[in-house]
């Protein structure tokens, strides 16, 4: 049975491989810094696996956490030059292959869907051949290594060092805001734990006048706008603002349909995306990728698509969903 785990290996594997690449590259004045950012990382992803399974204390991944927040916010990490293809061996690709050159990056959701659906019925020895409940991510493994293999046929390249290299350009461009994700939610599941929905939900029922659907339905909207804003992710803040207005307020005491309640609560938090920096993902990283003067350049575009659409959600719940 392939494990979940062996993909985490890999993926800590591979930083840890690159935190080597930067170790030995001279061209970064801060080459230990990164090196040690990365290194730290790619461990964690390995460590994990023992604390997992109650064989190691989990005190050293905070403790590697901290250190990795001190490197990034006191400035330690930098960006060296990789070795990987020139600009014109780049242009001269992209004139050769066309939009062929897409084909790996295509391979990745293909091979995750025919693991998802198909592999997943699969079964060798007795047992699934994928690890059950963890076939999706599974997929993204696999399919991400299949589309490397792709690409490294198709481009004729045969050192494996060369995407490496290349894949840590992309880290040292970005930085530590490549883990925003990870942390955003880290920070949901605190927030779930520490009860801040039901706190949300006293102070809402508190304030909120009785009968008053309209205004539960700005509030339940606008509540799960600014928490996407703090936690950068709509996912984290959809449980929090659900068990505090979405269930008890809109569906429970106003009869709304619940399917669309939740749908289109998501898509007002999916407004807040638009206009944070937390989410790293969408706003910071491809302004770093596409080293945009203006880091959030990207998000002062989006912010009247934001707001209007906030408007539009809130119109949408009160007409059809209660």
């Amino acid at each position: 049975m392939i494990k979940a785990e062996w993909f985490f290996w890999l993926v800590g594997g591979v930083f840890l491989a690159m935190a080597a690449q930067m170790l030995a590259d001279r061209t970064n004045p801060r080459r230990y810094g990164t090196a040690a950012f990365w290194g730290l990382l790619g461990a964690g992803f390995v460590y994990s696996t023992w604390v997992t399974d109650k064989k190691a204390p989990a005190e050293p991944l905070g403790a590697a956490v901290l250190v990795m927040i001190c490197l990034a916010g006191f400035g330690f990490t930098g960006r060296g030059t990789a070795r990987t293809a020139t600009p014109a061996q780049r242009a001269a690709d992209a004139a050769r292959f066309g939009n062929r050159l897409f084909v790996p990056a295509l391979t990745i959701p293909a091979v995750a869907l025919v693991c998802a659906v198909g592999v997943k019925r699969l079964h060798a020895g007795g047992g699934p051949v994928l690890e059950k409940g963890s076939e999706t991510i599974l997929g993204l493994g696999i399919g991400a290594v299949v589309a490397l293999a792709v690409a490294m046929v198709m481009l004729r390249e045969k050192r494996i060092s060369v995407p490496l290299h290349a894949g840590r350009s992309i880290l040292e461009t970005a930085g530590w805001v490549m883990l925003l994700p990870q942390l955003l939610a880290t920070l949901g599941a605190i927030f779930s734990v520490a009860g801040v929905g039901d706190q949300v939900r006293r102070i809402a029922t508190a304030v909120l006048p009785d009968g008053s659907v309209f205004l539960a339905v700005v509030v339940y909207c606008v509540g799960m706008f600014l928490f996407t804003v703090v936690m950068g992710n709509g996912f984290a803040a959809f449980p929090v603002m659900t068990a505090a207005v979405g269930w008890p307020v809109l569906v429970q005491q106003a009869h709304g349909s619940a399917p669309g309640v939740m749908a289109v609560g998501m898509l007002a938090g999916f407004c807040g995306t638009l206009v944070t920096p937390m989410a790293a993902n969408y706003n910071m990283v491809p302004a770093a990728l596409l080293e945009l003067t203006d880091r959030y350049g990207p998000i002062k575009a989006q912010l009247p698509t934001a707001f209007i659409l906030l408007a539009c959600n809130i119109g949408i719940m009160s007409v059809f969903a209660v």
